[in-house]
């Protein structure tokens, strides 16, 4: 065994020492979850009622209280959706799943509608494809952890704000907005650029993004006439009158705006790795260069070995965070051990 081949060993002993910590990191999370969930079990089973109390007991309660002119019913409803369909991603877990659907914009995605929601589910997306964009309306699926008040957004380096002014998936109501951008229709399936979802995660809704409704401008002089164009026959750009101009009118804190983007170099055996994977550079580029570690992971563990996985392929990282740069180490194929591969081994 030369230099070289030792030099290699102890390489990939370190790779692997640095994914056992990752390992455990999630093994923590899930045990908050763990908690997490006992607890909401204990809370359904002690709260447990059958249909016929819970009935006599909302006759009881079905009260109209006014207070200060606000009527409130002492009711508590709940709304269910059914999902149309479910996104298939190449992110099968959270870890480095982009935070908005802009950063991997080279990413193609689809949604399969549920055959279940219409008798010719085809037939509902006739005339979508006349369409650049869409907003896609989901449930984060994934997450299980309790939702709080405020939050603190990595951009903002542990300072907390209200939940309603981020984009943090943890809230009251678990639903996602993304603008996409419409790569093609095929059937029953839609295929779309831009990826921030999981694998799996199921959808509520689809509707076309229109941008004389969708983004906000001030004018100086009249910009629409006054009859609204019907469902169907807007336009897909707004058209300004002749000396009229159109500016945005919309602001955002400076946070939102503040962020500094990581410098991504790839080593010849991560570049070498990609052309004889045929995997995407430019996509990994686009995923690490915005940092998609949580503030828990960059605080306390600051630079750090970080691997995830994209569709079968896993990608392993550095992070240099006094250097403001990020390292791609290694792309490999996801290995998946059969019970009889683990059997022999044993």
């Amino acid at each position: 065994m030369n230099e070289n081949d030792i030099k290699l060993l102890k390489h990939q002993l370190f790779l692997a020492r640095s994914e056992i910590k990752n390992l455990r990191q999630q093994i923590n999370g899930l045990q908050h979850i763990y908690q997490n969930d006992v607890q909401k079990i204990n809370t359904a089973i002690q709260s447990f009622q059958c249909d016929g109390c819970k009935l006599k007991n909302q006759q009881q309660i079905s009260t109209v209280n006014v207070n200060n002119g606000y009527h409130e019913s002492t009711i508590e409803n709940s709304v269910s959706f059914k999902p149309i369909g479910i996104i298939r991603s190449i992110f099968p877990e959270k870890r480095a799943v982009p935070r908005q659907a802009s950063v991997a914009s080279r990413l193609v995605s689809r949604i399969e509608l549920d055959p279940t929601v219409f008798n010719n589910p085809e037939h509902s997306f006739e005339g979508l494809d006349k369409f650049s964009h869409i907003w896609i309306i989901y449930h984060f699926h994934r997450n299980q952890a309790h939702h709080k008040a405020k939050v603190a957004p990595p951009r903002l380096c542990g300072e907390r704000v209200g939940v309603f002014s981020t984009r943090s998936p943890h809230r009251p109501c678990p639903i996602g907005l993304s603008l996409v951008q419409l790569e093609k229709i095929e059937n029953s399936t839609v295929y779309f650029y831009g990826t921030d979802m999981v694998d799996e995660t199921p959808v509520l809704d689809i509707k076309p993004y229109i941008p004389q409704y969708d983004v906000p401008f001030k004018f100086n002089e009249q910009f629409f006439s006054s009859r609204e164009a019907p469902d169907g026959e807007e336009n897909t750009e707004p058209t300004a009158t002749t000396s009229g101009q159109c500016v945005s009118n919309a602001t955002v804190p400076n946070w939102v705006t503040s962020e500094k983007e990581l410098t991504v170099i790839f080593n010849k055996n991560a570049t070498q790795q990609l052309q004889e994977l045929a995997v995407d550079k430019k996509s990994i580029e686009d995923i690490m260069k915005s940092d998609p570690r949580s503030l828990y992971l960059r605080t306390r563990y600051g630079s750090q070995i970080f691997t995830f996985q994209l569709g079968e392929n896993t990608v392993t990282c550095r992070f240099d965070d006094k250097n403001n740069t990020v390292n791609v180490l290694q792309v490999r194929k996801v290995v998946n051990l059969s019970s009889t591969d683990m059997q022999t081994e044993e």
